[in-house]
């Protein structure tokens, strides 16, 4: 196994998209949200994982409770040296 950022479903999304991601090992990951300028929209996870799969859900919200807009957006996952990141799409 190894670490994973999966797809994320559905894609295009609204109103939740799923993040599945991987780790071969115990890790501290963090999974952010960045709109297309490059700020961070909101963090999905920052804290210690098992290894195996997981996912995570995200409802379209920002983390100042405010919903997003339609429109593209980056989701990118650290994790001991491990940096990826994918494009998912917000339709409304």
């Amino acid at each position: 196994m190894e670490y994973v950022l999966g797809a994320a479903y559905p894609n295009p999304f609204n109103p939740t998209i799923t993040v599945p991601f991987g780790l071969p090992r115990t890790a501290h990951v963090k999974i952010d949200v960045f709109n297309v300028l490059g700020q961070r929209v909101t963090t999905l996870v920052d804290n210690v994982h098992q290894a195996g799969y997981h996912k995570v859900v995200w409802n379209g919200w920002s983390e100042l409770g405010l919903p997003v807009g339609s429109g593209v957006y980056f989701v990118k996952m650290e994790a001991l040296g491990f940096l990826k990141t994918r494009k998912i799409v917000m339709i409304k």
